[in-house]
């Protein structure tokens, strides 16, 4: 794979991150699980593991309900932000050495890639509640699907 694209793949799980911060790293493992990512012999080899599939899924599905909650901070707030960016980052990374790239900058492009999703996923949302008149729980649900497809998708590019 071209290293370009491999880069790219690691800002937009990045982006993901920033939609749902445990839906990323959830695919990743899922993936390197899977055996659709190698990341045997590096650093983030234990994403692969049982435990890591079993604790990231599980995250991830408790993010899915707690986000639905009114009483659910942004994800604009520090500590929704910090959790992207780090979630972020550690699944560029992962995409980056899978697609035999440095892990620096693909952790570099999925913090940025966090970065990005958490705020353009916050005012495409703000704005379609607004501008389609619907409650907050209708578009919450349609970026879930969003953030879920696009994970696997990208994860499966290996």
């Amino acid at each position: 794979m071209a290293p370009a694209l491999v880069l790219l793949l690691a800002f937009l799980i990045g982006f993901v991150s920033g939609l749902r911060s445990f839906t990323a790293p959830a695919g990743v493992a899922w993936a390197a699980h899977r055996n659709w990512m190698n990341l045997a012999f590096t650093p983030l080899r234990f994403l692969g593991s049982t435990a890591a599939v079993v604790i990231f899924t599980l995250l991830a599905a408790v993010e899915l309900v707690a986000d639905q909650l009114p009483s659910t901070p942004s994800r604009t707030q520090p500590v929704g932000l910090i959790a992207r960016i780090v979630l972020g980052a550690l699944s560029g990374g992962a995409v980056a050495l899978s697609g035999a790239q440095s892990i620096a900058a693909g952790a570099v492009l999925g913090a940025v890639g966090g970065v990005a999703g958490a705020f353009g996923g916050y005012q495409v949302r703000a704005r379609l509640v607004k501008a389609l008149k619907v409650p907050d729980f209708v578009i919450a649900t349609l970026e879930d699907a969003v953030a879920i497809g696009a994970a696997f998708f990208l994860v499966s590019r290996f």
